[in-house]
């Protein structure tokens, strides 16, 4: 099995309060890695670790077997891993292809000088992109009049226009309308099989996570509960119990 994120004993403290102990897991490169668990299980800390958001305190995180976690996040996204969030990040005022140009990583200056200095060719993957979304016909709107489900969309498609070898999606399906849900999954999937983008998810929509991801793994209280493939994770009573729990 060749993975390309190996964590390996993490834990992270805020203040005194433990959001990550002793966690361990992995991502096999080329698959979809799910990461569940309750709200305040720890989760989105996991994530901020890996991409350098937050050092940690103790442990090991190797991305393609190169030691990370002390590294700065522009680092750790030259090796090719990204993440989204949660609420989306786009500038609002900005058009749909504003902002898939404004994303480049060596956009190092003012962003309307920026914008000028993109090719020919990043104005095209921009369109080729945002059609595989679906915003092609809405590329020239302002993003911040675009629905949440949408704005969703246009991140991920920002994200691909790095060309990204992992990327992290932080509940990617929330908040956005049931309707758009299906696209936004038959997407992913390409990404994953056309493009070749690993995929490690954190995901609250459980019938989501159980169809998409290869292997999942559950955190409850900053600690790993457990892991397996979807079928054994849904049966898992210490799974049920923390998710029942949580209500």
């Amino acid at each position: 099995m060749n993975n390309i994120i190996e964590v390996t004993g993490v834990s992270k403290s805020y203040g005194g309060v433990k959001a990550n102990s002793n966690v361990s897991l992995s991502v096999e490169k080329g698959g979809i890695t799910g990461l569940i668990g309750p709200n305040g299980s720890g989760k989105t800390t996991m994530f901020n670790s890996i991409v350098g958001y937050h050092p940690i305190d103790e442990g090991s995180i190797k991305y393609d077997g190169q030691e990370i976690s002390k590294m700065q996040v522009p680092q750790i996204a030259r090796l090719g891993m990204l993440r989204t969030f949660q609420q989306t990040r786009i500038y609002g005022a900005m058009n749909c292809v504003e902002n898939m140009l404004i994303s480049l990583p060596h956009r190092k200056m003012n962003l309307w000088d920026a914008l000028k200095r993109n090719t020919r060719e990043d104005h095209e993957r921009a369109g080729h992109l945002l059609e595989f979304v679906g915003l092609y016909e809405k590329r020239y709107l302002r993003s911040g009049s675009l629905s949440f489900g949408q704005q969703k969309l246009l991140e991920f498609a920002m994200a691909l226009m790095n060309e990204p070898t992992v990327l992290l999606l932080d509940e990617p399906t929330a908040g956005i309308n049931p309707t758009l849900i299906n696209g936004l999954i038959d997407r992913l999937r390409r990404a994953n099989t056309e493009f070749g983008i690993t995929l490690f998810i954190i995901e609250h929509n459980m019938r989501v996570i159980m169809n998409m991801a290869d292997k999942i793994y559950c955190l409850a209280h900053g600690e790993m509960l457990a892991e397996g493939k979807p079928e054994d994770i849904q049966d898992d009573q210490r799974v049920i119990d923390a998710y029942l729990g949580a209500h």
